[in-house]
């Protein structure tokens, strides 16, 4: 093999490595990273252990029931989006309630700021108002992705974020028995017993 030519594979040998530690460490996001996505969302993410960043925007302005069971907004009325750090881009999915009304000024704020729309469809049956899921994804710059959900939820009557109560309020049916059950321990989470599994 000639010399010049062995130096450049050497070279070219040394310098992956390099560039593949670059692009690992760029897509670990640590979480002060996500300040400007907060900024952009006006609200505040929590940092998830999948190393995701989310956002929880329940609809308590909706006053939703079905079959005249009142529906709480932490129970089935929940938006969110999520963002994870991908090399120097960011991927966000998510959920968004919305009332029949806002659909379609929605779509309108989400395509022009690049986030495609990946479902439209109802999860309950026979509510009353009538409430529609929408599901996103996007891809690029986190905090214009960030802007653009924010921008399409100022289409709605989404409340802005609230500090949660100092304690939950209490439940009127039997958790232990529930995690016995399950054979999960489930908590309170704003007077709905959640479990995750």
């Amino acid at each position: 093999m000639k010399p010049m030519i062995f130096i450049a594979l050497l070279l070219a040998a040394m310098t992956i490595p390099a560039s593949a530690k670059q692009t690992q460490a760029k897509s670990k996001a640590a979480p002060g990273d996500w300040k400007a996505v907060d900024d952009a969302m006006g609200r505040s993410g929590q940092d998830q252990p999948d190393g995701t960043h989310k956002y929880g925007m329940p609809r308590k302005d909706l006053n939703v029931a079905v079959n005249g069971v009142q529906i709480k907004a932490g129970l089935a009325l929940g938006s969110w989006a999520a963002f994870k750090s991908v090399g120097d881009q960011a991927v966000v999915m998510g959920d968004l309630v919305l009332t029949e009304d806002e659909v379609e000024p929605v779509i309108r704020k989400l395509q022009a700021g690049g986030i495609e729309i990946t479902a439209l469809h109802n999860h309950l049956l026979q509510e009353s108002p009538k409430v529609m899921y929408m599901h996103i994804r996007g891809k690029g710059e986190a905090a214009n992705l960030a802007k653009a959900i924010h921008d399409a939820l100022a289409e709605t009557k989404t409340p802005a974020q609230t500090k949660s109560p100092a304690q939950a309020p209490k439940l009127d049916i039997d958790t232990a028995q529930i995690d016995q059950i399950l054979g999960r321990a489930g908590k309170n989470n704003g007077g709905i017993y959640q479990v995750s599994v």
